[in-house]
């Protein structure tokens, strides 16, 4: 088991309470409406966690529709189950195991974590049909003073769940990287490419239609 996936296991209780704080909710349920869905469609997300997103997904495909989530961590999944009435997957994103195309496809606060995440982006693509959405939604530094602190937690998480020995700062940095690399591929990929932000900008919401 890799120190991310120990990390989420441990504390996958303590996750799923902030995953679905009020607040926390509004976030994901506009991730969801990025992806513009339709009752009866597919879609799958990557890194579903515990589930905070998947009620979400089955609202806007309705009972006809089909949600998956996949995740590598078995103590995620175990709180996912029964949320959103989905397929739930214990599989690596990196080269998930999805054999149909989708109409979305959806990601929060996991692209952070790939080597290659532009690499990953393209095979996620790949699993949209033509005319499908793909969203995603991460963290994002913020320069408003009433930030510090969120930008100081932000930091420490992505310390604590990084198998990287640098200073938070620096893994923050390259965490930062990882991400801006992963929208800046969904923009290249996709046509109709929205950004905007939330959280008084300290959120990332982006998203787009794959041809």
């Amino acid at each position: 088991m890799t120190d991310a996936r120990r990390f989420y296991a441990r504390w996958a209780r303590l996750y799923d309470a902030l995953a679905r704080l009020p607040g926390v909710r509004s976030w994901r349920a506009a991730a969801v409406n990025a992806l513009a869905l339709s009752p009866g469609d597919a879609v799958v997300e990557m890194g579903c966690g515990t589930g905070a997103n998947l009620p979400h997904a089955r609202r806007a495909v309705r009972p006809e529709g089909r949600v998956i989530g996949l995740d590598a961590t078995r103590a995620m999944l175990e709180r996912a189950r029964g949320r959103g009435d989905a397929d739930l997957l214990q599989a690596d994103a990196v080269r998930p195991p999805i054999a149909v195309p989708v109409d979305g496809l959806l990601a929060t606060f996991v692209a952070g974590m790939f080597a290659d995440p532009a690499a990953v982006v393209d095979r996620w693509c790949d699993l949209v049909r033509p005319g499908g959405r793909a969203a995603f939604l991460h963290f994002a530094p913020s320069d408003r003073a009433w930030a510090r602190p969120p930008n100081a937690a932000y930091r420490a998480f992505v310390w604590l769940s990084s198998t990287d020995k640098q200073r938070p700062g620096e893994v923050a940095t390259g965490h930062q990287r990882r991400v801006d690399a992963a929208h800046d591929r969904l923009r290249e990929r996709a046509v109709d490419y929205r950004e905007r932000r939330l959280a008084g900008g300290y959120l990332r919401l982006a998203s787009g239609r794959i041809e």
